[in-house]
């Protein structure tokens, strides 16, 4: 296969605690990495115009988190700058080279950043690109030096690059699906999601279910939408880590037995049905502990009423952790409870699978392609449905081997040769219709 060169933007990878675009795309660069391909990251950091400077700079502000308590004088003074940057009806703004030297350690920063090839960044890109288009209803033109053939935006932003095939990944339109539980501004979302379908040379998307209300909902023509599905790679010390010393480990932090808690983890919002699934767990009256790792987001407090008040050790709750950790946590787990409302993917379900535990999810959405017939699958909406999946879980251990067993052979339909092989299929026909 011939090289490739491949923008990815950091629109989400710039975040310090990551989102599930994060992962993706940071898996994407990797597997890309891998294949032989030249990777260039595209971020919103303002590294400023002194080349000397840039690399100090971009990893300064990749490093920080943003206030959380800004005074009033200092959001009227942003939102005024932001207004002149993204008003003027002509908007070409610039990327500038970010040199890759020894200049600055950057161990601290393997765990969320992709080795690229090359770094361009141009300041508030995604904040100007956003407010310009809610003005005037236009994308922004980026400009660069030698832009790559292929720029891959891992999620719809109203940028475009010059002088490059544009293909925008929609992972899922949840918010015109299901938008009770998002906090999208549902017109502004919906303009950008149809002006990239308009103005994409490809949509990427992750699963069928995806595709098929990508192609419905914002009539695209089938043949400009891909669905590459995709990976999870997993660190090799993890994957073939001693179960004894795993086991070892999560009992001496957490005081967790082998096999002796159901995890979730994952966003605690509206979408990931934790309220059903802690009513549902409760009423089963097990012994055996449910362990939450996510964090706290929209309307999570009513998601999470009744995982406390008196209910003893039965529910854990952990905001974060780091993803080794979390990986150690998922393998020992008796099994991982996803009863998600509606997924584009499902990547915990892919993720413990890999691992060999169980896994409970939904029969909705991707989440049925995904878990194939490797996992229980319970209906979303009814608690009782969710329990009696629970139930079976907790205590038929026949059908904990038999999911352990067939996880592992659903997971290898998501392998990391076939994810590539799908990227480059998608990218060579782009490649093939000219610029």
């Amino acid at each position: 296969m011939n090289q490739l060169r491949i923008g990815i933007d950091g629109y989400n990878l710039a975040m310090r605690h990551g989102t599930g675009v994060a992962t993706y795309g940071m898996v994407l660069a990797q597997v890309l990495k891998h294949a032989g391909h030249r990777v260039e990251g595209v971020f919103g950091l303002d590294v400023g115009r002194d080349p000397a400077l840039r690399e100090v700079m971009f990893f300064d502000l990749l490093a920080r988190e943003e206030p959380k308590n800004k005074t009033r004088a200092q959001v009227r003074r942003e939102a005024a700058r932001l207004f002149r940057e993204a008003v003027p009806p002509i908007r070409r703004p610039r990327a500038y080279d970010v040199p890759l030297s020894d200049q600055v350690e950057k161990g601290a920063f393997s765990h969320r950043l992709p080795a690229f090839d090359r770094l361009v960044s141009s300041a508030r890109l995604f904040e100007i690109a956003h407010a310009h288009f809610q003005y005037h209803g236009r994308f922004i033109r980026l400009r660069m030096d030698n832009p790559p053939p292929i720029m891959h935006w891992t999620y719809p932003v109203p940028v475009e690059l010059e002088g490059s095939r544009n293909i925008y990944t929609m992972h899922d339109l949840v918010p015109l699906r299901l938008p009770y539980t998002t906090l999208d501004v549902k017109k502004s979302y919906f303009a950008v999601v149809r002006k990239c379908a308009e103005r994409a040379a490809h949509i990427c998307t992750v699963s069928e279910a995806s595709r098929r209300d990508i192609i419905s909902s914002l009539g695209v023509d089938p043949a400009r939408v891909t669905n590459t599905y995709q990976a999870s790679l997993m660190p090799p010390d993890v994957l073939h880590a001693d179960a004894a010393d795993d086991a070892a480990m999560v009992e001496g932090i957490f005081g967790l037995q082998q096999r002796g808690f159901f995890l979730f983890f994952g966003a605690i919002e509206p979408k990931k049905n934790v309220g059903r699934m802690i009513e549902a767990y409760l009423s089963t009256r097990t012994q055996t502990p449910l362990v939450i790792v996510g964090a706290r987001a929209w309307q999570s407090e009513d998601e999470l009423k009744l995982a406390g008040g008196g209910m003893g050790q039965r529910i854990v709750r952990l905001d974060y952790l780091p993803r080794a950790l979390l990986l150690r946590l998922i393998r020992t787990a008796r099994a991982v409870l996803f009863p998600s409302l509606y997924e584009g993917f499902g990547l915990p379900v892919l993720e413990a699978m890999q691992l060999g535990t169980p896994v409970l999810t939904s029969q909705t959405s991707a989440l049925i392609e995904v878990a194939g017939d490797a996992a229980v699958m319970v209906d979303p909406y009814n608690v009782n449905s969710i329990a009696a999946g629970l139930e079976a879980l907790d205590s038929d251990e026949q059908l904990r081997i038999r999911l352990q067993t067939s996880g592992l052979t659903q997971a290898a339909l998501f392998s990391e040769a076939r994810y590539r092989e799908r990227l480059e299929q998608m990218y060579h026909r782009v490649l093939g219709q000219g610029v």
